[in-house]
Parts: C-alpha cells; structure tokens; sequence
C-alpha cells in the first residue's frame, strides 16, 4: 500500500469521525494516567486506546494477551507460554533467548516496570488498561519506542467490599479470584487481590500420553495501600507476588498441536514488586510526585529443541537436543516530578533513574552432554531529564512541547571472556498542538521523537565479529488524528493518521552457521540503515438503542526497509516481521432489561513475515469470541467460547534445518490457542 492511498484511507477515517447529534447529559470522562500529566481521553493530543473495568469485565478475558486483538496496530510474537514479546506499529521484540534486555514496547503493572517480562499481567481486578502508540520520548524514553502499555489496577476505596469469581473449562481449565477492601482508619484503606488460573495448556503430548506439558499454572496476589498522611501529602502503596509455573511444549514437526517431546520445557517466572507513589501540593500552585518502584523476577525458559523422542527418530537417532535458560531480574526506579503553572501555561520537569541487573544462566545439553553453556552478568545505570510546557494559545487551541535527554552506562560480562561497557546518549521529545471544534469534537497534531539504546549479541555459539554489536536507533513519528464523543455517549470515535521514519533501525534475524547442525541456529539482533512505517488506526463505539452497543476498530500499516542487507539479501522494499498489513474487530454487546446479556467479537489479522532471515509467512487468521449469560445486581453468570471456530492460526515461525538425516531447512511454526469453553460466575457483596 502506498502513502498516497493510505493517505486517502486515513482522511476518509477522519472523516467518519464526525459526531452525531445527541441530547445533552452528563457522563464520566475517561482520565489517561500513564502521560506525564493526568488527561481526558478526549483532550489528548496522542493515538490511545483505554479498556476500562467495563470494557475488561464485557471481554471476559483473564491476562492481558486475551485482548491485544481489542487493540488497533498492536500485535505479539508466540514462543513463550503467555505474550510478553509486544510489537506497537510493527515496531518490537520478538524474542530474547540471549542478549541483555532492551524492550520497544514499555509495559507497566501499577508504575512497575515488566517491559519484557509480562507474565503478572492478569486482568482479575483490574481498572484500566492504556494502550499509547507511538514513541513516548518525552515520558518513557529508551523503553518506549514503539510505545507503551500501562496497567492500573482498581484502588482501595473507604468502606467494606467483597467479590469474588470462579470458572471452569475444558482443557483442563479452572480458577478464581477475590477481593477484599476496607477502611483503615479515618484517613486509609486497603485492597487485598488474589487470583488463580490453571489449565492443561491446549496441547496434547502423545509420546508422554499426556495433555498438561504445555500447562497453565498462575498465582497471584496484590496488596493496595492508601492514605491521606496530612492535608496535602497522600500514599499509594502496591505489594505484588507472582507465581506462574507454566509448562512449555507447543512445538512439533508437523507444525500440529500434538507434539512428540519426550523432555518438556518450562516457562515460569516468579515477580515480587513493591511501587511507593507519594503525592505532595506545594505552595504557589505546584505538586510534587515521588514514585519509586522495586521489581525481582527469577524465572526459567526451556524447551525440548529437537521437538521429538528416540522413537520417533528411530534409524535417524539418537537426537536430543534441550536448552535451559534461567534468568533472574531486579530493577529499581525513582522518579521525581514536579509540576505547576496556571491557565496561561501548565509546566512538568523531573528526572529518573533506573539500576538495572540481570543474571542470565544458558544451558544446552546434546545427547545428555553439555554442547554449550554461557554465564552472564548485565548491569545498567540509566538517568534522564524531562520538561514538558502546555500552552493555551486561545480558548480552542493549545499547544505542547517536551523533551527528553537521557544517558544509558551498560556493563556486560560472560563465561566467554566478552566485556562490553556501552554507553548511549539519546534525545527524544515531542511537539504537538491540538484544537477542539466544537464541543465533543477534538484534533491534534504531533511530531514525536523516540529513540533505543544500542547493544551487544552475546552468545554460546561463534559469529561473525560484525554482528556482535548493534547501534542505538531512532524514530521520527509524524501524525494527526479526531476524537469525537457525542453528549450522550451513544457514539465514540478516535483516529489517527501516522508516518515514522525509521533510522539504524534494529532488527531481529537468524543465523544458522552448519545447515547440518541445528544447534548453530542462533537469533540476534543487528541494525538496518532506514525503515518507514505508516498507516492508519480507527476506532468507533455507537449504541443505537440503550441495549445494544456496537463497536469496531481498523489499523492499517505499511512497515518496511528502506535500505537493509541481510547475509547478502537485499531486503529494501520487504515488510518488517510481524507487521500485517490491516487488523479489523467488530463487537456487538447486548443487555436486556431482565439481566440477559450477550456479546460476539470478530477479529481479522493479515498475514505477516516472521522474521527477516526468510521469507516464510503467517497466513491471515479469523477469530470468533462468544460469551452468553445473565446478571443480576450482586451476581453474574457467564458462559464463553473463544476462536469458536477452532481457526488454525501461527504465532510464531522458523525457517532451519531441524530432521536428520537430511538436516533441509523447513518451515516451523507455534500454533496459536484452539477453542476454549468454559463457564464463570462472579458475586460482590
């Protein structure tokens, strides 16, 4: 697709976006927290999408990667038990085997830091999810490029409350979760959250007999603490524990959901957080945000990497291959933000600090024998210093800039004998000015500036000097976009038009250096000159009757090399991996008077490239999501089915050699998840 007809596209967008008339009434206006300054929705000037507690509770949907669907330009690759490698705009991770982390797509839980590592993302009890395209360079920096997802979970709230859930479902499938709030005092209140998903994992392992190797099983528990310390000083305390214990089997020869492993991988990972917010008012008009934030995460990957048994093998034996990762995690964050100003100009300045260290253990045995193993260390210092002004330059138009300067010291060591001490210096900000016509009816534009820090690819195994290291890259975002919400509410619109210039952009290929060896297949990450993205995200909400409710969302993109050679393949003009071209949902959600209600949800992915190595695609997928059920004042029942057609659909793709004796690359993919039944039933008291 070209810019010029995406541009047509993207106007005819905007254009749609024309509000309908509607009875004046009064209805809450939904806040964005994760920008540096609390803002409507409807008055920011930037591509956001916000599921709230209602649009959570109405998807019925347990972990954040049951939504992304919901969501315009926003995707994920497979290869991990629960979605944690994100792409925004076709721009993100797509795995980390090796290496020192170094996301594109930020993701908070609370204000804590889980860029990466996303596996506490449950949705139990849950306020708000914000989803922000585009690089975040005046707020979030390095972490940010592609954009960033924040989670905020629901409040503890003066007096007594109580509710809970429970489900069931095939595949081996059960859980729950319960909440309790209360008073603590005049002046404080606290929430307790806890929660549990466990399921057979959608895989059946005929060697071991077995249909629980790629298994679910997740807890977690969430502690809220608030309270008013004087008149002008209030604290919000988290306390988080993750436990998630999955197993991890979902490859096979044949590209099936039945596998053949007869060694079963793991992918777990246990999350202890703490987030301290300390809000104080100043004299003269200002405020004085604390936060501060402290995450551990150990956790374990493995797999069995020839995906068969002796057995299955046979006369082509012995062949068994299995790669242990573990890591361990442990940020800590500061930032302090101070903000003030009055109706002739609002102003925020702070600065950040981040110590990151990651201890990375990488084992791979070969017919019971150590082939490879790497021992690691990362530490990274990061600090940075932000301004941001907002101008009114009249009553309808306002204008706002910021920026960001940031500096990054990393220090790397392994078993190898590899030191690495980078450091990045980078600049990002942003520009933009927004306007309302009319009542309900909003614009803006904006040039953003986003930027990564640059790395190394370490690694077991030996490749070429010129690919051990990668350069910081940067992004230019230019874009426009039309937020429209009639009085009433019967009708919600937001759009945007986008392009974005790519430079040094880092990518994520594959080397295998002996066809003959599938162990020499090894992921890294290296630098194209230039890159472009452009496209288009829509999102409509109409209720043409009090019970009905319709919405729908379209994103399309274009995201490309511009210049990029990859082991002798020239690749200017390809689509980056893991960027379709369009993605379309359709909802409808009805509720009856006497407490029936139904929902369906249709969603449309185009095929993409997996990778930039080769050429092999995911062919483009259709889901169907169903959820029946009744509710009353203190109760609700449910019933759901997700991909109620049982489509066959690939997260993830690989082009190697993998099947003696004739080692031919082939084409492998991770299926995503079948169809899944189950029942819920929730009660507040």
């Amino acid at each position: 697709m070209s810019p010029s007809r995406l541009c047509v596209c993207g106007m005819l967008a905007l254009a749609a976006a024309a509000p309908l008339r509607a009875a004046d009434a009064e209805l809450d206006e939904v806040v964005v927290t994760a920008t540096l300054v609390d803002t409507p929705l409807l008055k920011l000037p930037a591509s956001v999408t916000v599921l709230d507690a209602v649009a959570l509770g109405q998807a019925g949907s347990s972990h954040f990667g049951d939504v992304l669907a919901e969501v315009p330009n926003l995707g994920f690759a497979g290869g991990t038990s629960r979605p944690r490698y994100f792409q925004i705009r076709g721009i993100g991770e797509l795995e980390q085997y090796e290496g020192a982390p170094n996301p594109s797509v930020g993701f908070l839980i609370d204000d804590i830091d889980f860029s990466g590592i996303a596996m506490p993302a449950a949705l139990f009890d849950m306020a708000q999810a914000e989803i922000l395209r585009g690089p975040q360079g005046t707020a979030y920096g390095a972490n940010a490029i592609a954009g960033l997802v924040s989670l905020r979970s629901q409040a503890p709230r003066p007096g007594f409350e109580a509710h809970g859930e429970a489900q069931v479902g095939d595949h081996g499938t059960w859980g729950g979760g319960l909440v309790l709030n209360g008073s603590v005092g005049a002046d404080s209140a606290a929430r307790l959250a806890v929660n549990r998903f466990v399921s057979d994992g959608y895989r059946r392992n005929a060697y071991l007999s077995r249909n629980d190797t790629n298994g679910f099983d997740e807890n977690l528990a969430r502690l809220r603490f608030t309270s008013r310390l004087t008149e002008l000083l209030t604290a919000n305390l988290t306390a988080l524990y993750s436990d998630a214990d999955n197993g991890y089997d979902a490859w096979a020869i044949d590209n099936s959901r039945v596998t053949q492993s007869d060694r079963p991988g793991r992918d777990a990972q246990v999350s202890k957080a703490l987030s301290l917010r300390l809000d104080q008012v100043l004299p003269g008009g200002m405020a004085l945000r604390s936060i501060s934030t402290f995450a551990h995460a150990s956790m374990d990957y493995s797999f069995d990497g020839d995906w068969g048994n002796d057995l299955f093998w046979g006369a082509n034996g012995p062949y068994d291959f299995f790669e242990d990762i573990q890591r361990t995690r442990r940020n800590f964050t500061q930032e302090l933000r101070l903000s003030g100003g009055d109706d002739a100009l609002r102003w925020v300045m702070g600065g950040y600090g981040l110590r990151m260290d990651e201890r990375y253990d990488f084992l791979d045995l070969y017919n019971g024998d150590v082939y490879r193993e790497l021992d690691s260390t990362y530490r990274a210092l990061t600090l940075a210093g932000y301004a941001q002004a907002d101008l009114p330059l009249r009553e309808s138009l306002a204008l706002s800039a910021g920026v960001r300067v940031e500096r990054r010291a990393a220090h790397y060591r392994d078993s190898n004998a590899l030191r690495s001490a980078p450091v990045d210096r980078m600049i990002g900000g942003h520009l933009s000015l927004s306007w309302q016509i009319r009542e309900g009816y909003s614009g803006y534009a904006a040039l953003t500036r986003g930027y990564k820090a640059g790395g190394i690819n370490p690694t077991a195994q030996q490749i070429p000097d010129r690919l051990r290291s990668f350069d910081p890259e940067f992004v230019w975002n230019l874009e426009t976009g039309l937020a429209t919400r009639s009085a009433d509410g019967r009708f919600d619109t937001r759009s945007s038009l986008f392009y974005m210039r790519r430079q040094q952009q880092q990518v994520s290929s594959s080397v295998q250096e002996d066809l003959q060896d599938p162990l020499t297949f090894v992921l890294l990450t290296n630098n194209a000159a230039r890159g472009e993205n452009f496209g288009v995200e829509s999102q409509l909400g109409f209720r043409p009757m009090p019970a009905l409710r319709l919405g729908a969302s379209i994103a399309l993109l274009k995201a490309r090399f511009l210049e990029y050679t990859l082991e002798n393949r020239n690749l200017a003009g390809r689509d980056a991996p893991h960027a379709p071209n369009h993605q379309v949902g359709l909802s409808a959600q009805w509720n009856s008077p006497a407490g029936w209600f139904a929902r369906i949800e249709a969603q449309a992915v185009d095929g993409f490239f997996f990778s930039a190595s080769h050429d092999e695609r995911a062919p483009s997928r259709r889901l169907v999501n169903l959820r029946l059920g009744w509710e009353r004042e203190r109760w609700q029942a449910t019933v759901y089915a997700r991909n109620l057609l049982d489509e066959h659909y690939a997260v993830r793709g690989f082009f190697f050699a993998n099947e003696p004796p004739d080692w031919i690359p082939k084409r492998y993919t991770q299926n995503g998840d079948p169809r899944q039944v189950g029942a819920r039933i929730s009660f507040r008291l």
